[in-house]
């Protein structure tokens, strides 16, 4: 356990999968999985991401301090403003913020308040694409029960669910030692960053998503505060293929993933998570 600002540049790729379930529903289509028009690649947002990893630790550290979510379902941001910080104005409202609020200090956060201002949190990730196009399915479904005695008579009420089969998700991460410096995001804060991406479905199973899991997350630690190699360079290193071109992919172990641990540059240690 350590409250040390972190002193090392990360990158990371999180590899996760969906069996017969919506991970990531698109409220302009319908609650359709959000996809790329263009290609048919599956889309989960980054927005989609930090609420599972809020969650995650809104549960593992509810009872402790400096561990609070600022953005949580339902509520009222000014009030969590207040309850931290009663003078709104206070020129010190970024750091009580940032030291009570996990998510602020982690991704950062727009302070809509009297005194507008912003936070820009070392934590950030791109959206999950999948490997191969989805398909995406619609299924019809029936409810026995009526909501209203009116209804009772009228028989079953139908309704629809839309499923991927089986989709294989990539998101690149980045974790910026400078922005952790302004913010306080220490090594206690990066470690639970971690458990949250290995353990966060576990703790978010629902109907409409299926059998949802981490499969792979393979962190770059850079010996600097910049870093020793550009992200792009690192995540090339890192291959995934299907071993089957001829069917579709329906489970994890339809791919191949390989890192060229040989081409690693000089100042850059790879740690395997999962």
């Amino acid at each position: 356990m350590s409250k040390e600002i972190i002193k090392n540049r990360y990158d990371y790729l999180y590899l996760v999968d969906v069996i017969d379930g919506n991970p990531n529903g698109d409220p302009d289509a319908g609650n359709l999985p959000r996809i790329d028009s263009e290609n048919g690649s599956g889309l989960i947002s980054d927005v989609c991401l930090k609420r599972k990893i809020r969650n995650y630790v809104q549960i593992a550290k509810s009872d402790e301090d400096g561990f609070d979510i600022f953005i949580k379902e339902r509520a009222v941001l000014d009030n969590e403003v207040k309850k931290v910080c009663p003078d709104d104005k206070s020129k010190d409202l970024k750091k009580i913020m940032c030291e009570h609020f996990y998510d602020v200090r982690t991704f950062g956060a727009v302070l809509a308040t009297k005194n507008s201002d912003s936070v820009r949190g070392p934590v950030q990730m791109t959206f999950g694409r999948s490997i191969n196009p989805i398909f995406a399915q619609e299924h019809s479904i029936t409810r026995m029960a009526a909501t209203k005695e009116a209804d009772a008579e009228k028989g079953k009420t139908m309704g629809r669910k839309y499923t991927v089969p089986y989709g294989l998700y990539l998101s690149h991460g980045f974790v910026s030692a400078n922005f952790a410096r302004q913010t306080g995001f220490n090594e206690d804060d990066l470690n639970l960053l971690w458990d949250a991406l290995k353990n966060m479905f576990d703790q978010d199973h629902s109907a409409a998503r299926g059998l949802m899991s981490p499969r792979k997350l393979i962190v770059f630690k850079h010996a600097s505060e910049l870093g020793n190699a550009p992200a792009n360079q690192l995540f090339d290193l890192v291959k995934i293929d299907i071993i089957d071109t001829n069917k579709p992919p329906r489970s994890f172990t339809d791919y191949k993933v390989t890192i060229a641990r040989d081409k690693l540059p000089e100042g850059v240690e790879l740690i395997e998570m999962l």
